[in-house]
């Protein structure tokens, strides 16, 4: 049953997909088959061959060494609040930890470090090359597939800005790929973030967000392609930010960028924490339901927990998942990333702690989407800019299928 249970759930979902599909007879069936298949091969191939191994524990080290990096940094700036020595005894050393001042500040390193490798060239390079492999294998657009392979590296919000002169000519059914893949993805500031926030909990942490944002990618244009038809478009290239003309003005422009995304995840989480509370004291004054008062987390777990089972989680844990799926839905995937990395995260199996962490890694939620049509609608002439918000909606719900369906292949490899 372990591999008929998320077999079965990448079928539902993808059913789901063709069934409301904006038109059925239109759909391009070869982006939908070859990406699926490209998703399979990839992630089987990531996950079996012993001779990547090394190569994804070098990843690994790698975040240690940023994170170590960082702590130098944030403990020359904040003392013990960034994680320096404390000048007193401490009665708790788990209440040591100051999410501001010793996780975030992570992504200003690697905001500045991917300014950097992209003005050397190294992260072009990288993107041409899966966007490539996305055009030969799949048949989408150049400027489509490097936005899409954009997005494995850069934010929702940079990556379309690789391919800023061809978005205005771009067809409906592109557009919708350049939302998506951004909310079935996540920036390469805050996986770093993520993956030393889980790594004392799942073992190579890194190199699991790395494959899921890889493998996501072709599941997401499989998933467009049946919701939205999708016709190809001219070849796309890479083009550096105006600000970009040194290493240190990319190290500049990176810095500077992260510092908004640092400055804006803490806004969201002080806003979002606050408004889950509030909502739950709300919900505790209506009658108990199953013996316990009503809270958001409860809700979330009874409406997502048939797709968590989808994706492969038992069901004696899939409210648990449920809860998870909601949150990062509703709410964001820092929020739902923290519980994984806490009590709710320690209440799944060590295989259900690692489907969740596919089915969580990406920007598919309201805050996000508002973010990305934002940005998308200064890019584009007032004309194209209504189509944005006809797709609004979708993204979210593409981006979270994206995925989950991602996660049920993890569930049907490993």
């Amino acid at each position: 049953m372990s591999t008929i249970q998320p077999f079965l759930g990448i079928i539902l979902m993808l059913a789901l997909c063709w069934a409301i599909s904006e038109d059925r007879k239109a759909i391009q069936w070869r982006p939908v088959w070859t990406g699926m298949l490209l998703a399979f091969v990839m992630m089987l191939a990531l996950q079996k061959l012993t001779g990547l191994q090394p190569v994804m524990a070098a990843m690994n080290g790698a975040v240690d060494a940023l994170a170590a990096a960082t702590r130098q940094g944030t403990s020359f700036v904040f003392g013990y609040l960034g994680g320096g020595g404390t000048p007193f005894a401490v009665s708790n050393p788990n209440a040591g930890f100051v999410l501001a001042f010793q996780a975030l500040p992570i992504a200003l390193v690697v905001g500045a470090l991917s300014a950097l490798l992209f003005y050397w060239g190294v992260l072009p390079l990288v993107v041409r090359g899966f966007a490539w492999l996305l055009k030969k294998t799949m048949g989408v657009g150049g400027a489509t597939g490097l936005s899409a392979a954009a997005n494995v590296f850069l934010g929702q919000v940079e990556a379309p800005l690789v391919v800023k002169p061809y978005l205005a000519t771009m067809t409906r059914g592109e557009l919708f790929v350049v939302i998506t893949c951004g909310m079935a993805t996540i920036a390469g500031t805050v996986l770093v973030v993520y993956a030393a926030m889980l790594g004392p909990l799942i073992p190579g942490a890194l190199s699991h967000l790395l494959i899921c944002s890889f493998v996501s990618t072709p599941v997401a244009i499989a998933i467009c392609a049946l919701m939205v038809p999708l016709t190809p478009s001219d070849d796309a290239k890479v083009e550096l930010p105006e600000e970009d003309r040194s290493a240190i003005g990319a190290i500049t422009r990176g810095t500077t960028d992260a510092l908004q995304i640092v400055l804006a995840i803490v806004a969201m989480l002080i806003v979002f924490v606050a408004l889950v509370a509030l909502a739950n004291s709300l919900l505790g004054l209506l009658p108990q339901v199953l013996g316990a008062p009503l809270t958001l987390e409860r809700v979330f777990g009874w409406l997502f927990a048939p797709l968590a089972w989808l994706i492969g989680v038992p069901w004696e844990e899939a409210h648990v998942a449920g809860n998870l799926l909601g949150k990062k839905t509703v709410i964001n995937e820092f929020l739902a990333y923290l519980d994984l990395a806490g009590a709710p995260g320690q209440q799944l199996s060590e295989r259900s702690r690692l489907l969740m962490l596919y089915a969580l890694c990406g920007f598919a939620n309201f805050g996000s989407l508002g973010i990305a049509l934002a940005s998308l609608r200064t890019l584009l002439p007032p004309d194209r800019q209504a189509v944005l918000a006809s797709l609004g909606l979708k993204s979210i719900l593409a981006g979270l299928l994206s995925t989950c369906i991602t996660a049920a292949l993890v569930a049907l490899i490993v």
